[in-house]
């Protein structure tokens, strides 16, 4: 008999309800009810799904429309929303909703209930998670594999950390066009006036408005076109611009420039930073390798490595990393650091999953779609840097298309935007005549008018136009900068 009453003991202490709290939800809703002022102290944070009760969702979606379009929510108000016999817990819904103000909470514990109500709904998450977490290690299905499983399970947790719901949601209509309203605000208000993330050069967000968030950009160039010292002069541009201001709940929102996170899978992060301290103090990284520097050079890396260190530019310089690992890693850096810009150097390195390994262009496919996805995920801009095939140096014009682009099919379509990095002057070098010869002086003159000069193709952009930026590029300095006003030559929009 005992053992009986021990077995009947156990199942109903696995029969556990999932946390809630129904009084809460009441307390809240009654409070709403009675005094529509309640309802802004928790909408921010708070929304239907958070109840766990299935009629308390429905009355606060129902309250939320109402006071959100200028009227007011009350049982009265509220009633006509609901059928005649539609029963709420043996009640009719008009008894409910009396009973539910009759029951109201204070205006100044609102907030707290509010906060219950949504932590109880993160919990909830997270045992749905955890669930089928279980269940599918368990099942072991073939078509996913357990670093798949890692993945998902990873980035159900970060939605959940970010917004505290475990899946996406629809939007509507008019919460879209408030984000565009508050969007072109902040654009009115940062430097600049532009819509994304200045990159530090004036000719390239003229043409771009900045680097846009969710947007995926890839910036390709043959071998020597400078295209990592771009996206180096890129990042440190906007780390070193970075402003932050906190928010109501503590956490820091930017205002200019950002953070940003460097995958950098071909260069060593001491790599990285002598190609930045070159291009702040205009002493040449070769000569900063080889200590070749007097007093005065060295005071000048002293004081730009002290300013440098409080930059957030953060490296990763691990070689050959897999798409599910770059992923994870930038879901970290968000949440740990914060995050405004991701750049990866370069897509070709990057490796897919196992199932897609020994077939390159399915594997590039894989690695461009889950770039796109992730920009979307985190809401940031990320700049993933591409080489080009060699059938551009069999052209008499080197200048890129998009058709030069390795693996190109999948870049090009899952691209926002495709910049290509070109520098005639490096070309025309290599067409040097014998000195003396007719041809000598017309080079001369060809390389004169070439030098330090850097073109950016803008060669797709869903958002703007196509055209081609022209930059000064300083070789011995790394760095891309916009040409001085007086040599400036306007913008050339592509047809």
């Amino acid at each position: 008999m005992t053992g009986k009453v021990q077995k009947l003991e156990t199942a109903a202490e696995n029969l556990r309800v999932v946390p809630h709290n129904a009084e809460a939800e009441r307390q809240l809703l009654g409070a709403i009810l009675v005094n529509n002022e309640t309802f802004y102290r928790v909408s921010e944070f708070l929304e239907p799904q958070h109840f766990f009760l299935e009629p308390h969702k429905d009355i606060y979606e129902k309250c939320s429309a109402l006071i959100r379009a200028g009227k007011i929510a009350s049982p009265i108000t509220l009633k006509t929303f609901f059928g005649n016999d539609e029963k709420i817990a043996d009640l009719s819904a008009t008894q409910y909703l009396l009973r539910l103000a009759a029951d109201a909470t204070t205006i100044i514990n609102a907030e707290d209930y509010g906060r219950t109500i949504y932590d109880l709904a993160v919990r909830r998450n997270l045992i749905t998670i955890g669930e089928d977490m279980v269940n599918v290690a368990f099942d072991a299905p073939i078509d996913m594999p357990p670093d798949e499983q890692i993945d998902s399970a990873e980035r159900r947790l970060y939605e959940l950390a970010e917004s505290g719901k475990s899946e996406g949601a629809f939007v509507d209509f008019g919460s879209a066009l408030t984000q565009t309203i508050e969007m072109a605000a902040a654009a009115y208000q940062r430097d600049g006036a532009l819509s994304g993330i200045s990159s530090g050069l004036r000719d390239l967000d003229r043409l771009m408005g900045g680097l846009q968030q969710s947007d995926l950009v890839v910036l390709a160039g043959r071998p020597a076109m400078g295209k990592t010292s771009l996206a180096t002069n890129i990042a440190y541009n906007i780390a070193q611009s970075f402003q932050a201001e906190e928010q109501p709940d503590g956490t820091l929102k930017t205002v200019n420039g950002g953070v940003v996170g460097f995958f950098s899978l071909e260069m060593s992060a001491e790599q990285l930073a002598t190609r930045i301290i070159s291009e702040q103090t205009e002493i040449s990284s070769s000569k900063i390798r080889r200590g070749d520097i007097n007093e005065a050079d060295f005071e000048k890396l002293v004081a730009a490595t002290q300013h440098m260190q409080h930059v957030p530019l953060h490296v990763d310089q691990t070689g050959g990393i897999s798409i599910a690992a770059l992923v994870s890693k930038a879901r970290r850096l968000k949440r740990q650091k914060g995050l405004d810009l991701l750049i990866v150097d370069y897509i070709q390195l990057l490796t897919g999953s196992s199932k897609n390994q020994g077939n390159r262009v399915q594997e590039i496919t894989e690695i461009t779609t889950g770039l796109k996805a992730l920009a979307k995920e985190l809401n940031v801009p990320i700049i993933a840097l591409s080489q080009l095939s060699r059938q551009v140096e069999n052209r008499d014009d080197k200048r890129p298309q998009m058709s030069d682009l390795r693996e190109s099919g999948s870049i090009e379509q899952d691209a926002d935007v495709i910049l290509f990095v070109y520098r005639e002057e490096y070309y025309m070098g290599k067409k040097e005549p014998p000195e003396g010869s007719p041809e000598y002086e017309t080079w001369r003159a060809d390389m004169e008018r070439l030098k330090g000069r850097a073109e950016v193709i803008i060669a797709k952009q869903r958002h703007g136009p196509t055209g081609i930026v022209d930059l000064q590029f300083q070789g011995e300095f790394t760095r891309f900068s916009d040409l001085a006003d007086n040599a400036h030559i306007p913008d050339r929009i592509m047809e």
